[in-house]
């Protein structure tokens, strides 16, 4: 049975004592996925963006997207500041996970093991550095599972020790905000995930409508 994990992330917002903001770090993936997030959290916790993508391919791309959402901060306008926190490339450790299943489609056995990597380096760094929560905006896509992102989200936080923001963003119109909050911001949009082998996917069905 599925989950309703925006409305399990609505009970620990309400359980926040009054007078209290407590602090979050947010795995995003780019700016278009993180804009609906930030506006939605933003009033109740004071968030420090980790752009941590070891999967996004070529180098250019990811320095692209990565820039992208550093515009974004500093042009979008908060209740609680947010801050931006930048990490090592390491596009080798998602190559390593993901030996063997170069063929895999979007959203197939390749996925899970790339978001186990990206939100379990995000737990570890919100323990080290006592962070309230961490989370991800990654629910935010229409092609991201978020009941598989939660499930891994739920396993990080009883391993580290440290409250996960259980959540579901596409949920109330999420992406379409996402998507009109691009629009207002001229934000680059990908029309790829972010990995290679997504990106020859892409491709392939691009190629398959032109013909």
């Amino acid at each position: 049975m599925k989950i309703n994990y925006d409305s399990l992330m609505k009970q620990i917002i309400e359980e926040i004592p009054s007078n209290t903001v407590p602090t979050l770090l947010l795995h995003t993936c780019c700016a278009p996925c993180s804009s609906a997030v930030i506006k939605r959290l933003s009033n109740f916790f004071k968030i420090t963006v980790l752009y941590y993508n070891p999967n996004i391919e070529p180098k250019e791309e990811y320095e692209k997207r990565k820039e992208e959402q550093k515009r974004f901060l500093m042009e979008y306008k908060t209740v609680h500041p947010v801050s931006f926190l930048d990490c090592d490339y390491e596009n080798e450790k998602f190559l390593d996970i993901a030996k063997g299943l170069e063929e895999e489609k979007e959203g197939g056995a390749r996925c899970p093991k790339c978001f186990f990597l990206r939100l379990s380096y995000t737990a570890q760094l919100a323990k080290k550095n006592s962070f309230d929560y961490f989370g991800t905006s990654l629910t935010v896509s229409p092609y991201k599972n978020a009941q598989i992102l939660n499930q891994i989200g739920k396993r990080l936080e009883k391993d580290y020790d440290i409250k996960y923001l259980y959540s579901d963003f596409k949920k109330n119109n999420g992406y379409k905000e996402s998507i009109e909050l691009s629009k207002d911001y001229n934000l680059y949009r990908q029309d790829y995930c972010g990995c290679k082998f997504s990106k020859i996917e892409r491709e392939k069905i691009k190629q398959q409508k032109i013909i």
